[in-house]
């Protein structure tokens, strides 16, 4: 996947809740609605979702009688974890949900938990579906087309406590903090030239935020959501594991109140919509792109990302070891990244890179581990990228994107002369094809590649491996000011000259 889709599809994301805070632990739903009115600079909700008068635990302990209404009601159950218990009901049918619901309290909030019926959905309609606000509602009318029924409405249940299932309410209610967005540490240019652009930020490996590359592109006066519905609203994109048609997306986006909404990121936008592809074109300092070589047969490349607020992308590195330029045509972009020897908190690689454990979504990382990044020594290179900008992505670096509003993006992954050995080692390695993605030929993406580079460029590959190999001599050579220093009282050493 791309610059802006998330890990490898052959990489397992896995949740790691972290406890609330004790301020979240001391305050319940109802509280916080009343938070919201007030403008509480520490919990500001943005959304009305109901979380069915769950607490977090932390509020039991403010109760005279310690009475969880959680446990009582799943009698022996009540020994497994709330995620472990989700995952059980996710097993079950949607009439099997249905009856369990009326069994008690407690498993009336478990089975009304919207990534159940969210799965239900994706699972048995795929794409073919439109949202009713909900995802149970979504689930019965498009299950059941005549349904003349209300839909459903959520009760509040007292008594019940549960961290797992009240923080996933609260990461799909609470607004996006300003102390999220104040630091902005990137360097920005504009004007940028091909040469200073290699000099200064491609060769070096650095991110960098330029200004004024797209102002030629028809899609920054064109893409609307009007546009996009005229040219494309019957198109069926890419979102999440469904093909959804555009005008439906839109209905979706404009009524979710989840904690991961769905977002689109399709690879084949430009073949669906030919159209869309004609109104951008690559940015002067990424034309450079080797893996075009492979003509058709090149991995996926290039995306069109579309989604609303707080969507978005969890901390992953680009594939194949590629680089990659993000382009926002709509909205606005909050990006974290960090250098690849700097593995971000709340994020726990597998040795061989294959598998990724992170938070579940954009908005529990904001939450859990932000203030982290303030108190490590590694710190992040950090920005909010705006409609016209373009955000360049160096290979191998970590990095987290949140749309802050509905957010239209182009990106593209390249390999450029810069890249090209990091890519080929990548390529070459002995667990590639687990690694490698976008393609359907991994075993011979390696071997492809360097023959089409060799045949277009004769003796380059070992020009470059020569010239990597001095450099890195060089590096190896140079001594550092105080480690040139000598003792005083050795004599012969630097000193000052007073």
């Amino acid at each position: 996947m791309g610059a802006h889709g998330g890990i490898d599809k052959k990489a397992k994301k896995k949740r790691k809740r972290k406890s609330s805070t004790a301020k979240d632990q001391s305050v319940g739903s109802e509280e916080l609605e009343e938070l919201k009115a007030s403008q509480d600079p520490e919990f500001c909700l943005q959304r009305g979702t109901s979380s069915y008068g769950v607490q977090p635990l932390g509020n039991l302990l403010y109760q005279e009688y310690l009475h969880n209404a959680r446990d009582t009601g799943l009698g022996n159950l009540r020994l497994l974890t709330d995620d472990l218990f989700l995952d059980i009901l996710g097993l079950l049918t949607a009439e099997d949900l249905g009856k369990l619901a009326t069994v008690s309290k407690s498993l009336y909030v478990f089975v009304h938990q919207d990534s159940l019926w969210r799965n239900l959905v994706l699972e048995n309609f795929h794409g073919d579906f439109t949202f009713k606000g909900r995802w149970k509602n979504s689930y019965v009318s498009t299950r059941y087309p005549h349904w003349t029924g209300p839909p459903h409405v959520p009760l509040k249940v007292k008594g019940f406590y549960s961290d797992h299932i009240f923080q996933s309410w609260l990461c799909a209610s609470l607004e996006i903090k300003k102390e999220w967005l104040s630091r902005d540490n990137i360097a920005r240019r504009s004007n940028l030239t091909l040469e200073e652009f290699i000099r200064d930020f491609e060769e070096p490996n650095k991110p960098v935020l330029i200004k004024g590359a797209l102002d030629h592109w028809p899609a920054l006066a064109k893409w609307n959501r009007e546009y996009l519905l005229q040219h494309a609203g019957e198109v069926p994109f890419a979102c999440g594991p469904v093909q959804m048609k555009l005008k439906d997306y839109y209905q979706y986006a404009d009524l979710v109140e989840e904690e991961r909404p769905l977002y689109i990121f399709d690879s084949k936008f430009a073949e669906k919509a030919p159209q869309l592809s004609q109104d951008y074109d690559i940015p002067l300092c990424f034309r450079s792109d080797l893996f075009s070589l492979l003509g058709h047969s090149r991995p996926d490349y290039r995306w069109l990302i579309l989604g609303p607020a707080r969507s978005g992308s969890s901390f992953h590195v680009d594939p194949n070891s590629t680089s990659a330029w993000n382009a926002v045509v709509r909205g606005s972009k909050k990006w974290i990244m960090y250098p690849p020897e700097v593995v971000p908190p709340g994020v726990f690689p597998s040795p061989d890179g294959a598998e990724v454990a992170s938070p579940v979504s954009l908005t529990e990382w904001f939450m859990n581990f932000y203030e982290e990044t303030r108190r490590r020594k590694e710190k992040p290179v950090e920005c909010v990228c705006r409609a016209g900008e373009v955000v360049f992505v160096p290979n191998g670096w970590w990095h987290i994107v949140i749309n802050l509003e509905e957010s239209i993006a182009i990106t593209q992954n390249y390999v450029s002369r810069s890249n090209l050995l990091n890519v080929l080692e990548f390529l070459n390695k002995p667990n590639s094809k687990e690694l490698v993605s976008g393609t359907t030929e991994r075993e011979t993406l390696y071997e492809r590649f360097r023959r089409a580079y060799e045949e277009a460029f004769p003796g380059s590959v070992e020009k470059l491996q020569l010239e990597a190999d001095d450099k890195a001599k060089l590096e190896k050579q140079k001594v550092a000011f105080w480690d040139s220093v000598a003792d005083s009282k050795q004599g012969g050493g630097f000193k000052f000259g007073f």
